[in-house]
C-alpha cells in the first residue's frame, strides 16, 4: 500500500488553478491563500508589500479584461440576465427565467448570467435547452460559487469590476429579475452608465412589477421630486411581468437601433404609472 492510500481525507477543502487549499487548517499560509482577489486589493498594507504586490495584481487585472474580450468576443447579440441566487427550480421567479432563456434562444440571442445558481441558473437552463449559447461570467467569492452545469461558455473572475465590463460590452440588453444587493448594483451601474451617456441606451427591463413597484414609486417621486435625477431619466426602466413581452423589447431595440431612437422609446413602453400592472397571481407563487 503506498503513502497516498495511507493518506487521511482532506476534508473541506478548495480548489483554485493549481492550488488546493484546506480551509479548516489554521497556518498563516492557508489563510493567505484562502484570501480572495477582492479582499486582497481592498486591503491596506504596509507600503513594501504594496510595492511588491500591486504591480503583479495590476497584470492579473489585466489578464482577466484580456481573456474575458478574447472569450466573449464572437459571442454575437445577447442578453444579460440577473437576479437572486437563492431560488430553487420551485420558485416562480426560477420558472420565469428558465422561459425566459428559452425565448431569447429561439430569437436568437446569447444569454449571459453570472453563471452561479438561482435566477442566473433558470436562464442558462432555459437557454442551453432551446439551442442557444449559454454564458456565465463567475466571480470567486468567499463562500465558493461554482459555475452551474448549464453553462455553454463560462469565464472565471477574481474582480467585480472586470466581470461587470463583460456584462455591458457584450449585452443588447439587460433583464432584472428580483434579486439582493448584487443584482442592485447591476442594475444601477446600467442606469449610471446609459444616464452619463458612456453606453447607448439599451433595454433595462425589470421583470415583476409586484417586487419592484416599491422601488419605482421611489425613483418617480422622491428621486425627481428633489432633483437628484431629471423626469425623462426615470423612463431608462422598462417593466413587464411576461416573458414575452421583454423579449418584444428587446427585439424592438435591436431593430431600431441606431438609427431609429425615437421609435424605439416608444416601442418599449418607458414607465408611467399604468403600466405597472397588478401582483402576481397566487398560481405563480413557490410550490
Amino acid at each position: 500500500m503506498s503513502d497516498r492510500d495511507d493518506a487521511k481525507p482532506r476534508g473541506s477543502t478548495k480548489r483554485r488553478g493549481r492550488l488546493t487549499v484546506r480551509r479548516d487548517h489554521g497556518h498563516e499560509a492557508i489563510k493567505r491563500v484562502g484570501r480572495t482577489e477582492d479582499e486582497a486589493l481592498l486591503r491596506r498594507s504596509p507600503r513594501p508589500e504594496f510595492l511588491d504586490s500591486d504591480p503583479w495584481r495590476t497584470l492579473r487585472i489585466l489578464s482577466e479584461f484580456v481573456e474575458g474580450f478574447d472569450a466573449l468576443a464572437s459571442v454575437g447579440p445577447a442578453v444579460s440576465v440577473f437576479g437572486s441566487a437563492r431560488i430553487g427550480p420551485n420558485h416562480r421567479n426560477y420558472k420565469s427565467a428558465r422561459r425566459l432563456g428559452q425565448l431569447l434562444a429561439k430569437a436568437g440571442y446569447a444569454v449571459i448570467t453570472g453563471g452561479g445558481p438561482g435566477t442566473m441558473e433558470a436562464a442558462n437552463r432555459g437557454c442551453h435547452e432551446a439551442g442557444g449559447l449559454s454564458v456565465g461570467c463567475n466571480i470567486e467569492l468567499p463562500r465558493e460559487q461554482g459555475l452551474n452545469p448549464y453553462v455553454d461558455l463560462g469565464v472565471e473572475f477574481r474582480y467585480f469590476f472586470a466581470r461587470k465590463t463583460m456584462f455591458v460590452k457584450y449585452a443588447d440588453a439587460f433583464v432584472i429579475y428580483p434579486g439582493g444587493y448584487g443584482t442592485l448594483d447591476e442594475l444601477f451601474e446600467a442606469l449610471t452608465l446609459i444616464q452619463t451617456k458612456k453606453i447607448r441606451d439599451f433595454p433595462v427591463i425589470l421583470i415583476g412589477s409586484e417586487y419592484w413597484s416599491g422601488l419605482l414609486d421611489w425613483i418617480k417621486g422622491t428621486l425627481i421630486e428633489e432633483a437628484a435625477i431629471n423626469p425623462e431619466d426615470a423612463g431608462l426602466l422598462r417593466i413587464t411581468d411576461d416573458e414575452e413581452e421583454a423579449c418584444e423589447i428587446v427585439d424592438a431595440y435591436v431593430r431600431a437601433h441606431p438609427d431609429a431612437a425615437e421609435k424605439t422609446a416608444a416601442d418599449t413602453k418607458p414607465i408611467e404609472p399604468s403600466d405597472v400592472r397588478a401582483p402576481a397571481t397566487a398560481e405563480h407563487a413557490e410550490s
